[in-house]
């Protein structure tokens, strides 16, 4: 009887990455990494620095059997429970919306209104985020800045059960308040402790429910339709603005992440709310993707 073949780190990538690749795995060899740095505790460059490391048996069904998950479509990020944001560990599941990239990019418009770094800083301030999901923009910016106070809201227990534990986690339990709350039923306001706001940040359901079928399978699978979509994907930012200048203190901020296309209307939304110095700022990728404004 034959001996079983030893793996190392490198030619296990490579089998794994390829076969990936085979079955039209999104993101083939990150999947590959992020999964194989899971098992190992080692970071994605800690890979290739110790790229001849021999895999044990139980590493490698472990391994195995991550690679079994993904292939069935569940999102790297659950079978791990862990997403990077702002350079932050968070703790994710299919309760919430996996962090997004451009997320950080509202975080960082959010610490610059405020007149943060963003390095943060020591700015006295109270911040509502709405829709918290996993608490990542709430949980970043009270550690950036251990000064600031946030309120937290969403109409989900179960996110916020993930969204406390990230709070508890990065040590800002004591900054974060969390209240669970319907943004679309009455007396929502009269929920939350008492205003003014300096800032309301929200990255909303914005994606119109008409879209849905088109959005990656494992996004349709596995992440949470809630947080994703409205019917016209605009719900959310006419409620926010309606809401927000009896929240806001005289200058205080309004921010939104936006949908690919959606700059304009909400433009006009806040506009019509009174809101002036309106901004609209642009990803990476030159999409209109963070939108601004000021309370009069």
């Amino acid at each position: 009887m034959g001996e079983l073949k030893e793996w190392h780190v490198v030619d296990l990538l490579k089998t794994t990455t390829d076969y990936f690749v085979s079955k039209q795995v999104d993101e083939p060899r990150i999947s590959s990494e992020l999964l194989m740095g899971y098992v190992l505790s080692l970071s994605r460059l800690q890979l290739y620095l110790y790229h001849d490391r021999p895999v044990s048996g139980e590493e490698l069904d472990r391994f195995r059997n991550l690679c079994r998950q993904r292939l069935e479509g569940r999102p790297v990020q659950y079978i791990t429970g862990e997403q990077f944001f702002y350079g932050f560990q968070f703790f994710v599941d299919e309760r919430v919306l996996i962090p997004r990239p451009e997320t950080e990019l509202l975080v960082e418009h959010a610490l610059e209104s405020l007149g943060m770094t963003a390095h943060g800083g020591t700015v006295t301030a109270t911040v509502l985020d709405i829709g918290t999901g996993s608490g990542c923009i709430a949980v970043t910016m009270a550690k950036l800045c251990p000064s600031l106070r946030v309120v937290a809201v969403d109409c989900s227990p179960d996110a916020l059960a993930v969204a406390r534990i990230n709070a508890e986690r990065h040590g800002v339990s004591s900054q974060v308040t969390f209240i669970q709350a319907d943004l679309f039923e009455p007396f929502f306001a009269a929920k939350l402790p008492a205003a003014p706001y300096e800032l309301i940040i929200s990255n909303p359901p914005y994606i119109p429910r008409a879209e849905w079928e088109g959005l990656q399978r494992e996004v349709r699978q596995f992440e949470p339709e809630v947080a994703l979509t409205t019917p016209t994907g605009r719900e959310c930012y006419r409620m926010i603005s309606s809401l927000a200048p009896s929240l806001l203190v005289s200058g205080g901020a309004l921010m939104f992440e936006l949908h690919a296309d959606g700059a304009a209307d909400v433009l006009e939304l806040i506009a019509l709310q009174g809101f002036t110095e309106i901004k609209v700022v642009k990803d990476y990728s030159a999409i209109d993707r963070i939108i601004s404004g000021a309370a009069s």
